[in-house]
């Protein structure tokens, strides 16, 4: 089909898209909806289940809109979404509540208390990945202790894809990034979910869903959601993988020869590492990081992820936007940062040394701590605001350093995505910070992109993921940024301190949290 088109649904937590893709990977058309969550003063953060499945089908109609004959045009759908959470439905398919989204820090204590228990370290060293509060296993476990009639009620447990892809096709099934390193064993590809006897949470295995690989199989859109999306029933429909995934694979992780990272720049931070097989993963002493299955035959995408990146940046600008409007001067963000490349440039690197745990959730990576919190150092009376500016930039750079060591050598290349990787100062930091060349990615939607790539493969568009890869991803890399010679020195000496301010800090800001 020459004229074919794919589309990958990307569910986010604030914004649900559907973008519109030509089969050589060309980006045709996207549509957006707003999605809202409610917080509690608990710390429970939920999000209506119906309202984000009408949102989803309503991108898929507004998509109708844009792109002449859609329904006739479409290879196939994909979707994924924000990751973790838990979305529970019963027999009939209907939610028995609000889901709880990967926000929601209820379960707190019982994961803190997992993490402390002798159990954690052969969990970490089966799943790969660090145990924190945004997990279902922890939910699950919240929800037998505190809301058991809720959970009785239930018969299957599903992350926000699973619950859109049941919508598109009546299939209860989840994918193997998800299934893997939450319940099960990222060498063996298979459930491990004793997690949940030992967090109280046994009965909960239950409501574990069989696991699919959208790469090789395809359910049929149901005739209720092809209607509720101007759509053919039939059409195929691929479960893609997590959202951190997908947008590794749309951002140009995909690198086979090894020596490339992806870093996506966004509210939180990501850097990925492409290993080739599961043998090559290297844990941390941290036990921190996520590994998640990837979709190409035998790789593992392992990550370390910041809690807050780009959230620092927005933190700054919103103190002196407040200043300002005391004052009776109104200034957006976008205001504020015209310019900010040029004024941060002629600052002196490494005057101040911030520490970007801006985030209430603290740090996940590469370190797991829920008391960490950002931090400035160096400040004296020469300090101004665009020195504290340039730190908040630098500090970036190093986190994303700081995850790179922790699954071993930095890349040689970092290929980054996200809005902050529009800048030049940030870009140019980060390649002196990491030593690399460091390459932005200019496609858009990246998270669409690689769900929209599985399909692709999927359906036989291309014989695997290395030829999807080479005709979306390859033309979309921009030329490389060589790092700073003087600047990477004086990171260099600089990043050692960071690293053991961090360290050094912990036990206090335990005491902080504390109270005492």
């Amino acid at each position: 089909m020459n004229d074919g088109i794919l589309i990958g649904i990307d569910a986010g937590t604030s914004v649900i898209k559907s973008v519109a893709f030509a089969g050589d990977g060309t980006q045709l058309a996207v549509a957006a909806v707003p999605n809202v969550y409610v917080t509690h003063a608990d710390g429970g953060v939920e999000q209506d289940m119906h309202v984000t499945w009408n949102a989803a089908a309503a991108t898929l109609r507004e998509l109708g809109e844009k792109i002449p004959d859609l329904a006739s045009r479409l290879i196939a759908i994909s979707v994924t979404a924000q990751g973790d959470g838990m979305w529970l439905i019963d027999k009939a398919g209907e939610p028995v509540g609000p889901a709880t989204i990967w926000l929601d820090n209820r379960a707190a204590s019982i994961v803190e208390d997992f993490v402390a228990s002798e159990n954690y370290a052969a969990h970490y060293a089966r799943t790969g990945t660090g145990l924190t509060v945004v997990q279902m296993s922890g939910k699950l476990a919240w929800m037998q202790r505190h809301r058991p009639e809720m959970l009785a009620r239930a018969s299957h447990a599903f992350h926000c894809k699973d619950w859109i892809y049941f919508k598109l096709t009546g299939e209860r099934v989840t994918d193997p990034s998800e299934a893997n390193f939450t319940f099960g064993n990222y060498q063996t590809q298979t459930y491990k979910p004793d997690i949940l006897d030992q967090m109280g949470a046994g009965t909960a295995r239950r409501l574990l869903t069989p696991v699919v690989n959208g790469t090789e199989i395809a359910g049929a859109l149901s005739a209720d959601a092809a209607k509720a999306a101007n759509l053919k029933t039939g059409t195929p429909v691929c479960l893609g993988y997590i959202d951190i995934v997908c947008s590794g694979l749309g951002g140009g992780l995909f690198d086979p020869s090894g020596r490339s990272g992806c870093t996506i720049v966004g509210s939180t931070g990501m850097h990925q590492r492409l290993r080739m097989s599961a043998g090559d993963v290297r844990l941390n002493a941290e036990r921190s990081g996520f590994t998640c299955i990837f979709p190409a035959p035998g790789t593992v995408a392992q990550m370390q992820s910041n809690m807050a990146s780009t959230l620092n940046i927005d933190w700054l600008l919103d103190v002196a936007r407040g200043v300002l409007s005391d004052s009776g001067i109104s200034k957006t963000r976008a205001d504020l940062l015209s310019g900010m490349d040029g004024k941060l440039l002629e600052r002196e690197p490494a005057k101040l040394l911030y520490h970007p745990y801006i985030s209430r959730a603290g740090e996940r990576g590469p370190f797991m701590d829920l008391s960490a919190r950002a931090m400035f150092n160096g400040l004296d009376t020469t300090a101004d605001y665009f020195d504290m500016m340039r730190a908040v930039f630098e500090s970036l750079a190093f986190a994303s350093r700081d995850c790179y060591e922790a699954m071993g050598p930095v890349p040689q290349e970092v290929r980054i995505t996200g809005g902050a990787a529009r800048s030049n100062v940030l870009r140019l930091i980060l390649a002196s910070v990491l030593n690399a060349e460091v390459r932005s990615v200019t496609r858009e939607e990246a998270g669409a992109a690689g769900a929209a790539m599985m399909a692709a493969v999927q359906q036989g568009l291309y014989p695997d993921m290395a030829a999807c890869a080479a005709r979306w991803i390859d033309p979309h890399l921009g030329e490389p940024l060589k790092p700073d010679g003087q600047l990477a020195a004086k990171y260099d000496a600089v990043f050692p301190q960071y690293v053991a301010a961090r360290k050094a800090m912990r036990p206090i800001w335990r005491a902080l949290r504390n109270g005492s």
